[in-house]
């Protein structure tokens, strides 16, 4: 049996950075907290905190007050900033510097009086963080559809979550295009509208290199966290090239009978997955079915 580690797999620099952080704060023995998972993985999210990381809330701060707070790479917006301040709160800002870039510049265009559109997920801890930089006031959306429902203005811009489907932002932005043109067909005033495309490069060039990666194995294995929006994405690319392709958080839920008539195992995932975790698989397997031979 071959079994493969997806080369491209695993933690986006970003993250890899976030964790590089909250290891170096916690190798120092004090009390570290994180403002959230800091991952959407929990197999990776238990190792922290066997290393001492206690996930907290912003309702927490009060109680901790004087204490350390990890921001993961999602960011925040400014207002947890204030509040960490009020209760004496050390912020060890881990905030993806992609994303923090995406947040200056949509508090550029939002003092400059734009109406900033986002595509992302509403609820989305980066979301809050960008919705954040313009006073509440961003208009989110996350299809096609609600194009429609925006309501235009003559200075618009339209960003994007870093983690969104390129394909999907490409058809919003032409859809707002052929609105705004309409606008200015029926009001004759000139629309000022910017698109900027904020999807993480590492994130959009993932999806062509794991189609490869699933087409060239009998079966795959992606491993994720169940809750994890980037493992939902790419995990139906991965099923869609390659029926045979099974959704896990750990080899714990791996069943023998999917490896009947299988020579080749691809074992892939999320931007969340570590790798540690991939290898761990791929050794337990290898264990299983190529230990006789030797």
């Amino acid at each position: 049996m071959k079994i493969d580690i997806d080369p491209s797999a695993g933690f986006c620099w970003g993250v890899v950075r976030t964790i590089e952080l909250a290891e170096h704060e916690l190798a120092k023995g004090e009390v570290l907290y994180s403002l959230g998972e800091i991952i959407h993985n929990p197999v990776e999210t238990e190792r922290l905190q066997q290393k001492g990381l206690t996930v907290i809330s912003q309702d927490d701060f009060e109680r901790i007050r004087g204490s350390k707070v990890l921001i993961r790479a999602h960011g925040e917006p400014p207002e947890t900033y204030r509040k960490a301040e009020q209760y004496g709160i050390t912020l060890i800002d881990a905030t993806c510097p992609v994303v923090t870039k995406v947040q200056e510049r949509i508090r550029r265009f939002y003092l400059d009086g734009y109406q900033v559109i986002i595509f992302g997920k509403s609820e989305h801890p980066e979301v809050v963080g960008l919705i954040g930089q313009t006073n509440g006031e961003a208009i989110v959306i996350t299809s096609v559809e609600e194009v429609e429902t925006i309501p235009l203005r003559s200075k618009m811009v339209l960003f994007s979550q870093t983690t969104m489907d390129k394909s999907k932002f490409n058809a919003i932005k032409e859809k707002l295009i052929y609105r705004t043109k309409e606008l200015v067909v029926l009001t004759r005033e000139e629309i000022d509208f910017h698109v900027k495309d904020t999807i993480c490069g590492q994130v959009s060039g993932r999806e062509k290199k794991i189609r490869e990666f699933a087409a060239t194995h009998d079966i795959v294995l992606f491993i994720a966290g169940k809750n994890s929006s980037n493992g939902k994405v790419l995990f139906s690319i991965v099923k869609e090239t390659n029926p045979r392709s099974y959704y896990i958080e750990d080899s714990t839920e791996i069943d023998d009978t999917w490896f009947e008539n299988t020579r080749t195992i691809g074992i892939t995932g999320a931007t969340s997955t570590p790798q540690w975790l991939m290898v761990k698989i791929k050794n337990e397997l290898e264990n299983k079915f190529n230990s006789h031979h030797n």
